[in-house]
């Protein structure tokens, strides 16, 4: 049965206001260990709004595909900010099993980013799109089983109630199983959002990029479409990971602050990461994410004690 929590509109503007916010914070951070003044805070924003005052440009090689891939992929995302909860509070649409509509929703996601990289001909960006569903299967099956370890603690199918189902008592008798999959998930979180160590969002040499190279002939609103699509996602795979501390706050107000803070922190963590490390050989990445499949399974072992 489908719930509206008409108070989850909250987390849906929440995420696509302050989305952005987040590359900007891991710009600044990587900025500051670098010594350079770096960019504005809020430079994310400006770049969106750049781009969608300019037009597109289509090569005589792409179809519809090329150009539903943008627009599906943030239709998508809004849908799972509609589904998904954050700081203690329901999302806006609960229902049993919606954590496979959130799951699905990602898949439909890469598909049509894979398929739009395929469209253009281009051997750049099917090198690209080959990287990407290959690293993404393992990185996809980490996050399907953290998700069967919560559903085991929590006896619930729906995010919703996954999420606001974890207390201090929880905690205290599964803490280590949480730990494991925040951990695993946040070797998805890198992943997903193309970050060091598995990949670099500011390299320019093709031959070592995944997510970006897939999206070289996207311009103008199209490609605006895929940067909020994108920070949209930090956001939301972020709260994975967040929103298991988030309940630990008690109130509604309390686990909301917890989870603006512990956002805050991870896109501080992600900043700290990128300017202290390089990014690993594309023949290392498997083993970092086979790593997290491991952690999720043993938490989802740990689960079903």
């Amino acid at each position: 049965m489908v719930e509206l929590h008409f108070i989850g509109l909250f987390n849906v503007v929440l995420a696509l206001i302050f989305s952005p916010l987040l590359f900007g914070i891991i710009n600044r951070v990587k900025a500051f260990f670098g010594g350079r003044q770096g960019q504005p805070l809020f430079q994310p924003y400006y770049d969106i709004r750049k781009l969608l005052y300019k037009g597109q440009v289509y090569s005589k090689t792409t179809s519809l595909i090329f150009v539903a891939g943008p627009i599906v992929s943030l239709a998508s995302m809004i849908v799972i900010t509609l589904i998904f909860p954050f700081g203690g509070i329901k999302a806006f649409f609960a229902f049993p099993g919606d954590i496979l509509v959130f799951a699905y929703l990602f898949g439909l996601i890469r598909f049509l980013t894979v398929l739009a990289a395929l469209d253009t001909g281009s051997a750049f960006e099917g090198m690209g799109a080959s990287r990407e569903v290959t690293f993404s299967a393992l990185a996809e099956l980490s996050l399907f089983v953290g998700l069967i370890a919560l559903i085991m603690k929590t006896n619930s199918y729906s995010l919703s109630q996954i999420y606001t189902g974890i207390s201090a008592e929880t905690w205290i008798s599964s803490g280590v199983a949480f730990i494991l999959v925040a951990a695993a998930f946040f070797i998805v979180f890198l992943a997903e959002n193309a970050r060091i160590p598995v990949d670099d969002p500011n390299t320019h040499l093709e031959l070592t990029m995944i997510h970006e190279v897939m999206v070289l002939d996207h311009s103008g609103v199209d490609f605006a479409f895929i940067q909020y699509a994108a920070s949209l996602k930090m956001w939301i795979i972020g709260n994975l990971i967040v929103g298991l501390f988030t309940s630990l706050g008690g109130s509604n107000i309390s686990s909301v602050i917890i989870g603006i803070c512990g956002t805050i922190l991870l896109a501080i963590a992600t900043g700290v990461i990128e300017s202290i490390m390089g990014r690993l050989k594309l023949v290392r990445v498997p083993q970092l994410l086979v790593g997290a499949l491991v952690l999720a399974s043993l938490a989802a072992i740990l689960g079903g004690k």
